[in-house]
């Protein structure tokens, strides 16, 4: 069994009883979510930040999972908070996002945060053909980095090349959240960036569309990257999480 990379362990912080489960990206570590974390423990709220199967450890260990085994570590991380905060909200980065709407869909949480989350992949008729593609070459580097706060970015942890074949979990975990949005009905913040080059913000839009929620808003930041939950916006994307779960706990409109 892989260890897991030096800090990039899950965490928890106890609190309140309002938990927030935090999920970070593909090829990512909870590292990612650590600083939301941290914000949001000060708040007084219990947080929860989970490991997804094959993260944190080598990228080879991706191999041996499929997106419901990503989806069964929310489904853990969330009855465990549960167990000390009976109301839970979840946010996720990037495909921490897609698998949080995806279990918003089938779980009671009270409402979501995104950031940077996809509604497709790019170049998707490409990717139709990676499960062909990994027979030739079985692994691909990771995307260029689009960072505003290099100081972060210095200490940012991630895998620096992910297998091909992989790619095709996540499109298939796309495919089942595009189709789960209509059936989430809570209330959801949606976070993305103008500068992201990974992804352009028309996905949250395409996103927002789809939700079957009444309560939904988008937040539309200017001064980071991919990675929001790290970037030079963070701290205003962590204070609109707060007021987002406070607004929804006290039942305001």
């Amino acid at each position: 069994m892989s260890e897991i990379i030096p800090t990039t362990e899950p965490f928890f912080f106890p609190g309140d009883s309002i938990g927030c489960l935090l999920v970070h990206g593909f090829t990512g570590t909870p590292k990612e979510m650590r600083w939301m974390g941290e914000y949001l423990a000060e708040k007084g709220y219990s947080v929860l930040g989970v490991r997804l199967p094959g993260h944190a450890t080598h990228p080879a260990d991706l191999l041996r999972t499929r997106w419901q085994d990503w989806l069964a570590s929310v489904e853990d991380g969330w009855d465990l908070l549960r167990g000390v905060a009976p109301d839970v909200f979840i946010a996720g980065v990037s495909m921490g996002g897609i698998l949080s709407l995806l279990f918003a869909s089938q779980y009671p949480v009270r409402g979501v945060v995104t950031m940077s989350t996809p509604y497709r992949l790019p170049y998707d008729q490409l990717l139709r053909f990676a499960r062909v593609f990994s027979l030739i070459l079985p692994t691909l580097p990771s995307r260029p980095s689009d960072w505003h706060d290099h100081e972060a970015e210095s200490v940012h942890i991630c895998y620096p090349k992910q297998p091909t074949r992989i790619i095709t979990e996540v499109r298939s975990l796309l495919a089942v959240m595009r189709a789960a949005l209509p059936k989430v009905s809570i209330p959801v913040l949606l976070v993305h960036s103008r500068q992201d080059g990974d992804l352009p913000a028309g996905n949250m839009e395409q996103i927002y569309h789809d939700l079957g929620s009444a309560d939904k808003q988008m937040l539309l930041v200017e001064n980071s990257g991919h990675n929001i939950p790290r970037d030079a916006d963070r701290e205003r994307v962590f204070q609109a999480a707060h007021e987002f779960i406070q607004r929804v706990a006290n039942g305001s409109a």
